[in-house]
């Protein structure tokens, strides 16, 4: 167990969670962020406005598995060791397990509040300056879910693959979540604060404790008990 680096994580989670009760940054940095793209949401700029629409579609989403899928196979082909597609597969399976977990627990959370788009008035929405569905407005965005999922992503990525993949799963945070907050379905806090608090919070008393390691080493004595190919004692 890694017990520094649980008690550090939860210290800047906790550090994090206190800056938003007790600082009024969070408040100045959603409200300049949402108007400074706001203004730009208007049939004026055309290709702004369609780019946009576009990343905030399930379609878009979709597309982003598929990097997260890329990156999962991109440190899987990094991984030299026996037995690597077992391994993988019980990261995975316990990543989803995680992410299903936390996703259940923050949907019970009693605090939420509405994205910008349905905190102001005289706001400009997508949704009336483009032709086709997309999302930009929520009725609860706290926390960011598609951020809290991606933390997830990158957090298995830091503690089981190559630095590599890692640093191109932090970067896709940055990438995948910004175009919630650039629309107005979500506030800066929702991610960075929210989703962030909560995953230095929760992730490292799975990652840095025997919690995940041990998921991952009983699907791979599970692949060799059963010789199944691809298994450490089948090679």
């Amino acid at each position: 167990m890694h017990l520094k680096r649980i008690i550090y994580c939860n210290l800047a989670g906790l550090a994090l969670f206190g800056s938003w009760l007790w600082l009024s940054v969070w408040s100045l940095l959603d409200d300049n962020i949402f108007w400074f793209f706001n203004q730009f949401i208007t049939s004026e700029h055309p290709v702004w406005i369609n780019f946009l629409a576009v990343v905030n579609t399930r379609y878009f989403d979709a597309a982003s598995f598929f990097v997260l899928l890329a990156i999962f196979g991109w440190a899987i082909s990094l991984d030299n060791r026996p037995g690597r597609f077992w391994r993988w597969l019980g990261v995975g399976l316990t990543m989803l397990v995680v992410a299903g977990l936390l996703a259940l627990a923050t949907n019970k959370m009693s605090y939420g509040h509405p994205s910008p788009t349905l905190s102001f008035d005289n706001v400009n929405f997508l949704t009336d300056v483009v032709s086709f569905d997309t999302k930009d407005a929520d009725k609860n965005s706290f926390p960011g879910d598609h951020g809290l999922m991606l933390m997830v992503f990158t957090a298995f990525m830091l503690r089981f693959g190559d630095r590599r993949p890692a640093i191109a799963s932090a970067i896709m945070i940055a990438v995948l979540s910004a175009p919630r907050v650039m629309v107005g379905a979500h506030w800066l806090q929702d991610v960075y604060m929210g989703s962030l608090a909560i995953a230095l919070v929760v992730l490292p008393w799975v990652l840095c404790t025997p919690i995940a390691p041990r998921c991952v080493e009983g699907m791979e004595r599970m692949a060799e008990r059963f010789h199944l190919p691809g298994a450490r004692s089948t090679r």
